[in-house]
């Protein structure tokens, strides 16, 4: 396959109110008839969203939007072309725009172009069929601020177990259970 398809390296910026740095991303590979929606699925699934039931919007360098137009209820922004029908090779190497996944909370990404176009079979070492991510650095923040399971927003932090360590796992590898105490992170 030759070199033809898009790297789109996807920059998450800010979300619930704070601002990101050293900024968390991924990168992705796209082909040129792949959908906007596509490269939003992608971007969710990469960035750890398991909520998708959210407006999204890709605003381009020229200040248009690009979403899924039955999400709005016909209240999307003016101008704002289907998601779901264009395509990605309207944009350029080196072209940037931006990312919003759920209005709300408003998690914003910088999406850049590479200037030179891929071979997924180079960076996937296959064709997936849609956008994928080929690399990526950063923790990824809870898409709704939960730092454990259970967390309400208002409790402590959970105390780690009286065992220590790994001593609260099962021994199914060597450094788990009893066999684990002391090596503790």
């Amino acid at each position: 396959m030759a070199r033809t398809w898009l790297s789109i390296r996807v920059d998450l910026v800010s979300g619930q109110g704070a601002d990101f740095w050293p900024r968390p991303g991924r990168v992705f590979a796209a082909s040129r008839s792949h959908s906007f929606a596509q490269l939003a699925e992608a971007i969710d699934v990469a960035f750890g969203r398991w909520d998708l039931a959210h407006l999204h919007m890709f605003t381009l360098r020229d200040g248009s939007g690009v979403s899924p137009l039955d999400w709005w209820d016909g209240e999307a922004p003016d101008g704002t072309a289907d998601g779901r029908s264009t395509k990605l090779s309207r944009l350029e190497a080196g072209e940037q725009f931006a990312y919003v996944f759920d209005m709300g909370d408003s998690w914003a990404h910088l999406c850049t172009v590479a200037e030179k176009r891929i071979d997924p079979m180079d960076e996937l070492g296959a064709d997936p069929g849609r956008p994928a991510p080929y690399w990526g650095w950063g923790s990824l923040p809870d898409q709704y601020g939960r730092r454990w399971d259970g967390d309400d927003g208002e409790s402590r932090t959970p105390k780690r177990p009286s065992r220590g360590g790994l001593g609260d796992l099962p021994p199914l590898l060597p450094w788990w259970g009893d066999r684990g105490r002391g090596r503790s992170r």
